[in-house]
């Protein structure tokens, strides 16, 4: 369709994102959205091209953990919406903010059921589990105020995906009336003296406390450790806020919150103070119950609905972490830290260690191979089993530099598209894709991705020929291991077919020299790991 107005609904939709500081764009054009890309080349975002919508909402996932921003993903109408729903789902769970334009039928012909291009009865319904809200775009007029209420959650509430839907007409009708707003960002809570006076009374009190911080506690990692220190208190965090507390500190159990000995803790504490954390089923791994809170409970929160789910509280407050923390370090200015708690962090680190069973620790190694080559090294993880074990053990020297799709949705082939998007972000910065053959199939064209951009992108794949971590469930149950075993295909061929260097790691001295060799390419280097050899190293 020819541009037939002075400036179209489309052309400042994108005028609009990069005034909210959007320099990214996620998506596959399509018939349906190539209206949004005519103002594109008048503005400094950087559009990605995946293979799969599914792709896009996995590099927007992995390029807002890592920086704090929203990229927005462009989405055809209709099959577009059903494969980005799944990334948006492991978005939604994990507090994770992503802002998903898409097209719609035109305003006259949604909802008839005439047969239309890609129709579908309604978007928003397929996506309102899946998002902080989704709106359909009616009028070119109402789109200051739905982006200002999207960035208000992103920016305010607990993150989730917020879908904007413009219809076919609405996308190329006039904008010329509209201009930018002067954008505003909203502050987060705080929370109120009384509850703070409350919290550092009780902590103050308590003789055997324990702290658990969670992803929402990540950018507030300063305050959450002084805190740890003032308090002398034994704390763990969530595979979310893994970095909060650097590796090794004297007080620190990690992320071991789902191994016994933590749990019992956990149940002996006489005060918990949970920050940012669902204290859900992938925290604790408690996964026929809840978690065993005896002791006085202290949660903080953005969401006042998450502090009353999975363990009631015996104080709750909704607020940003750092503003409780930091309010809390304040009134507790002049207490006198627990002294026996570094002897007992140190006693169960070793318990802790002990419990490994030997396939971990070989995980383990690999690893910690990984995050040796370069500081503040970011892996990105998928389903599988060295990264399950790293949830326990791996400590990154910083916050977001470890996460995966095990936390919450549980989507197989996140790690690859999650870590082009962290990549993206991050030029400067070493990271690594961590994913199983299995996993790497569901996503194996963002291969393709990675090489157009030209990513010095490590790709570990720990390949078992099989889904290993369901194999191994369905075994411990005296199930029938039927359609575990996959067939794999000859993943470096294909890799090389893709344009990637590919390569296979026979010991960890080779696994190091690999990702020495990854780092310094102008393109990905697919890694693989034969998991029988890889036991033994």
């Amino acid at each position: 369709m020819p541009n037939s107005v002075a400036k179209t609904c489309g052309e400042y939709l994108v005028e609009l994102l990069e005034a909210y500081g959007v320099d990214t764009v996620f998506g596959i054009p399509g018939v349906h959205t190539v209206e949004l890309y005519r103002g594109l080349p008048a503005t400094s975002i950087k559009h990605i091209t995946p293979r799969h919508e599914q792709g896009a909402g996995f590099m927007a996932d992995g390029y807002a953990r890592t920086t704090g921003k929203i990229a927005a993903c462009f989405i055809i109408t209709g099959p577009g919406m059903t494969n980005i729903a799944t990334a948006m789902g492991q978005a939604y769970a994990d507090s994770i903010p992503m802002l998903v334009i898409s097209a719609v039928n035109a305003r006259h012909e949604l909802a008839l059921g005439t047969g239309r291009l890609h129709e579908l009865p309604s978007q928003r319904n397929l996506v309102a589990g899946v998002s902080a809200f989704s709106h359909t775009l009616l009028r070119p007029d109402e789109l200051n105020e739905v982006m200002a209420r999207a960035f208000a959650i992103f920016n305010s509430a607990r993150p989730r995906p917020v879908h904007i839907e413009l219809p076919l007409d609405v996308i190329t009708a006039s904008a010329a009336h509209l201009t930018l707003p002067i954008i505003t960002k909203s502050s987060r809570p705080a929370p109120s003296n009384g509850a703070i006076h409350q919290a550092a009374q009780l902590l103050a009190q308590a003789k055997k406390p324990l702290l658990v911080f969670g992803g929402g506690a990540a950018h507030a990692a300063k305050a959450a450790q002084l805190l740890t220190e003032r308090l002398g208190a034994l704390t763990v965090t969530t595979i979310n806020g893994k970095g909060i507390l650097p590796p090794a500190h004297p007080l620190s159990l990690g992320s071991t919150l789902p191994q016994k000995p933590v749990l019992d803790l956990l149940r002996d504490a006489d005060v918990v103070l949970a920050v940012g954390t669902e204290l859900g089923e992938t925290d604790t791994l408690l996964f026929d119950g809840k978690p065993d809170i005896r002791g006085k409970l202290i949660r903080i929160d953005l969401d006042p609905e998450q502090l009353y789910r999975n363990a009631i509280p015996t104080l709750a407050i909704t607020s940003d972490a750092q503003s409780a923390l930091e309010a809390l370090l304040v009134a507790l200015d002049n207490h006198q830290p627990l002294t026996h708690t570094t002897t007992q962090a140190q006693q169960l680190r070793q318990q802790l260690q002990a419990l490994l069973s030997p396939t971990q620790l070989a995980h383990q190694r690999v690893i910690a191979q990984l995050r040796a080559v370069k500081p503040a090294t970011i892996i990105v993880g998928d389903q599988n089993q060295p990264v399950y074990t790293g949830n326990l053990t791996d400590e990154p020297d910083t916050t977001h530099a470890w996460f995966n799709s095990s936390t919450g949705y549980g989507t197989l082939g996140y790690a690859l598209p999650a870590a082009i998007g962290a990549k993206i972000a991050h030029p400067e910065r070493a990271v690594i894709s961590l994913i199983g053959d299995g996993g790497l199939q569901f996503t194996l064209p963002e291969l393709a991705t990675a090489v157009e951009q030209g990513l010095a992108l490590p790709i570990v794949v720990w390949n078992n020929h099989c889904y290993g971590e369901i194999k191994r469930y369905m075994q411990e149950r005296d199930i029938p291991t039927i359609g575990v075993d996959i067939y794999t295909p000859d993943l470096l061929t294909i890799a090389r077919g893709y344009g990637c260097h590919a390569v296979r790691a026979n010991s960890l001295n080779d696994l190091q020299l690999q990702l020495e060799q990854a780092y310094q390419a102008t393109k990905p280097t697919l890694i693989e790991i034969n998991e029988a050899e890889a036991l033994q190293w």
